[in-house]
């Protein structure tokens, strides 16, 4: 029997109402792929996010393995462990090293897997057949009490570069080898400052060109602004360079002097490359040299951002890209959020980001989750 023109309207309606509501619920739950999730993760179009693992609590940085593991650091347990692909969610993953003091860095060189702990570098050999027989490299560095989760990043030969954190929020060091990078051998020795003036460079990553980035947690509770002042840092980091801290802050394309130095000279002193907003607290980086995601993120440089712990309102929390046009960093744009809702619930704080052999991203988040995001069917 055919329908009166007023009983398709009302089918109309209904259809579309179902089309909202199923359109509603999937924006929600994520794309149908993301329905695993512990809570929404907003990508950009085309993207898709997985859970890997929900078992990794305290995760801090992580690392691709040739064989396609995922190292993940956990600072809190003193462990490495290994999520190994296809294995369930809930899977137990694997032991890799254990009794460590503060492992937050990971990072291969070849089948070589180096740890970055409190006092220096530990390595395991030929990984995975060298599970379990870390061997010390290095254990020279100061021991501070704060900003001690160190950030590596290993050059093509082999030398060694990572973050010694300052022991304060704002203060004139004792140790010269506080708030710096620090340079070492491929054999361990030979260590030394590479560049200075960094509170925390929380972040280390080289480019496909083989230049060293860093990007850094600045001070807090700087009078008047501290909601936006001073912003944290991506800095090209030159041998050598002084970046500023403890003396002078970073507002704009310039530095300042800090209220506690307010005679300090700004002479010689390094610009920051790009800012970010302050208090974003940046942590692990990697530049996407893959070939699966769209042109436009093919070298850019992801970083996660944990997220603020006094600001009003929050910030951070999410995971972003820097786009570069003729080597230099141009833009930032959110591409992982979701950690932060918009009545300022937090699910979680991304901590780490590595790039996989199929160009995939791995993010891991500290409340014990490990994410996938790839692009495509």
């Amino acid at each position: 029997m055919p329908l009166s023109a007023r009983g398709l309207a009302a089918l109309v309606g209904c259809v579309w109402l179902c089309i909202s509501i199923a359109a509603q619920a999937q924006s929600a739950a994520g794309s149908p792929a993301s329905r695993n999730l512990p809570f929404p993760l907003n990508a950009p179009p085309g993207f898709h996010v997985d859970l890997v693992s929900n078992r990794v609590g305290g995760a801090r940085f992580i690392a691709v393995a040739p064989n396609g593991d995922i190292l993940v650091a956990e600072i809190s347990r003193g462990i490495v462990v290994a999520v190994h692909p296809g294995a369930p969610p809930d899977g137990q993953p694997t032991l890799v090293a254990g009794g460590l003091a503060l492992p937050n860095a990971v990072a291969f060189r070849g089948n070589d897997l180096y740890i970055a702990v409190w006092s220096g570098v530990v390595v395991i050999r030929d990984y995975p057949r060298g599970i379990g027989s870390p061997r010390v490299l290095f254990d020279d560095m100061p021991r501070n009490a704060d900003h001690n989760a160190r950030a590596l990043a290993l050059d093509p030969n082999g030398e060694i570069f990572i973050s010694s954190g300052s022991d304060c929020n704002i203060c004139q060091e004792q140790d010269p080898r506080l708030a710096t990078i620090l340079h070492y051998g491929s054999d361990g020795r030979g260590g030394r400052i590479h560049a200075s003036g960094l509170r925390n460079a929380s972040g280390l990553a080289f480019d496909a060109r083989g230049r060293l980035w860093a990007v850094v947690n600045q001070r807090d509770n700087l009078a008047p602004d501290h909601t936006d002042l001073p912003p944290e840092e991506l800095d090209l980091i030159q041998q050598g360079g002084n970046y500023g801290w403890p003396t002078t802050y970073p507002d704009g394309n310039k530095r300042l002097p800090s209220p506690e130095f307010p005679g300090a000279s700004t002479e010689g002193i390094l610009p920051t490359t790009l800012n970010f907003q302050a208090h974003s607290a940046p942590l692990q980086a990697v530049f996407y040299n893959a070939a699966q995601f769209p042109d436009r993120l093919r070298g850019a440089l992801f970083v996660a951002f944990h997220g603020s712990w006094n600001r009003e309102p929050p910030t951070g929390y999410k995971v972003v890209a820097v786009t570069f046009q003729n080597g230099s960093p141009a833009r930032t744009e959110d591409f992982l959020t979701g950690w932060l809702t918009s009545d300022r619930r937090v699910h979680g704080r991304p901590v780490g980001v590595a790039v996989a052999a199929d160009g995939s991203l791995y993010v891991s988040d500290d409340t014990g989750y490990l994410f996938r995001v790839r692009y495509g069917d």
